[in-house]
């Protein structure tokens, strides 16, 4: 009797032991299951952060909008003597503001900045004399133009460049990083040394110390100061191809796109844009540059 019970207690304790091992096995697959579906869980959410930017009703919901304009590039964005932001982009903007119904925060940009502004979420919209290339198309989405452009180059009187090829083996040629004249010449022209600046203020002082020969940026820009600066002169008016401006929001964001694309559009039938150059850089240019200038409702001529 005795060895039958044994045999008995020993077969309870076997059957015990194996019960507990299969629920252990259940749990531990549950166990990483449940890490799996974490894990994957993780990677959507990772995925879903690289969205930066927020939507046409994020905007509205927020009651302000962030756009990135320029601070030192007068007459198109810049910042007066009494702090506030002027110009032809920043007209434009104050219009899309008002019409969009929320409040605005200008944000100062650079040039080689504009693209980066975008990628992280710093600003929903560039309007900051922003040329419309390839390059850039791959990294932001462009709206519809509202202003032609190409490059030009300017310098001093005593030495008027009228072409690059006048350029000596030491001449320098100031350039503002992440523009287009910085790829331009750099493609086209490899041998040409470039004087590189983030800021038009620092570029201008550069060109008024004689520190380069001359300095290429869009004609807009050259022109403008030629105009403002006696003693400067812009020898090659157009160079390269001729390129628009436009607004550009971050790549993806659809429904602000459309709806700018919407807006100036609108905008057009009533002439605005004629309306903001002779506001704001009829001053600079006068009448003879308007119709070359201004790109209305979208159109290119």
């Amino acid at each position: 009797m005795k060895k039958s019970v044994f045999v008995k207690v020993l077969a309870i304790l076997t059957a015990a032991v194996l019960l507990l091992a299969s629920f252990a096995g259940c749990a531990s697959n549950e166990n990483t299951a449940s890490e799996s579906k974490a894990s994957d869980a993780s990677q959507t959410d990772s995925s879903a952060s690289n969205v930066v930017y927020r939507t046409l009703d994020e905007i509205k919901s927020s009651g302000k909008i962030k756009i990135g304009v320029f601070s030192d590039k007068n007459p198109f964005g810049y910042v007066d003597e009494n702090g506030e932001y002027q110009g032809y982009d920043v007209y434009f903007a104050n219009r899309l503001v008002k019409d969009l119904g929320v409040e605005v925060e200008f944000v100062s940009t650079e040039a080689a900045s504009r693209v980066e502004f975008l990628e992280t979420g710093k600003v929903d919209v560039v309007l900051a004399n922003f040329t419309v290339t390839d390059e850039r198309a791959e990294k932001v989405d462009f709206a519809l133009p509202y202003m032609n452009v190409a490059l030009g180059v300017v310098s001093p009187d005593s030495r008027v460049i009228k072409s690059l090829d006048e350029l000596k083996a030491d001449d320098e040629v100031i350039v503002i990083t992440g523009t287009t004249a910085e790829t331009y010449l750099t493609e086209k022209y490899p041998n040409i040394k470039l004087q590189k600046y983030d800021t038009y203020a620092n570029a201008k002082t550069a060109l008024e110390n004689g520190q380069a020969a001359a300095w290429a940026n869009d004609n807009t820009e050259v022109i403008a100061y030629a105009l403002q600066n006696k003693g400067y002169t812009v020898g090659i008016p157009e160079l390269g191809s001729k390129d628009t401006i436009a607004p550009a929001v971050s790549k993806g964001n659809k429904t602000l796109l459309d709806w700018i694309n919407s807006e100036i559009e609108a905008l057009g039938k009533e002439n605005f844009f004629h309306a903001d150059y002779e506001a704001t850089l009829a001053g600079t240019y006068g009448k003879d540059y308007e119709e070359k200038l201004v790109v209305e409702g979208g159109k290119v001529e």
